[in-house]
């Protein structure tokens, strides 16, 4: 994976690339909207714990594919309330804490789920030979 971040635009707002060039027979992984869905059926309060599960769904599907985080080339993010940011935020970070590499970002304020108690949706697409 290549990062795109070109000098003659401003830099990325937090840790993302502005663009991401996959290599010429790369698989390609793209996931459902995560929500903040527990296997137990149980959703928790806030952003962030909410992410976390979205995060963990994403690394259990990503295995499927024999791919992890650092294959993740995108990521998209849909939160309800812009006070909801710093949480799902926080929770990819921790998601790509260790990559150098990083994956171009999307966050979009929607007006809601189909249950009023998720406040966070997470899709990404991976890449790897």
């Amino acid at each position: 994976m290549k990062p795109l971040n070109p000098d003659s635009i401003a830099a990325p707002f937090a840790r993302y690339s502005h663009g991401v060039e996959v290599p010429v027979g790369h698989r390609l992984v793209r996931t459902s909207g995560q929500l903040g869905l527990a296997a137990d059926g149980s959703i928790p309060e806030g952003a962030e714990a909410q992410a976390e599960i979205c995060f963990a769904n994403i690394r259990h599907i990503l295995a499927e594919a024999d791919m992890n985080s650092d294959d993740v080339v995108h990521v998209s993010a849909y939160v309800t309330e812009r006070v909801h940011m710093a949480g799902y935020m926080a929770a990819r970070d921790t998601f790509l804490a260790k990559r150098d590499t990083l994956p171009s970002s999307t966050l979009v304020i929607v007006s809601g789920f189909t249950r009023p108690e998720f406040v966070v949706e997470v899709e990404v697409w991976a890449s790897a030979p």
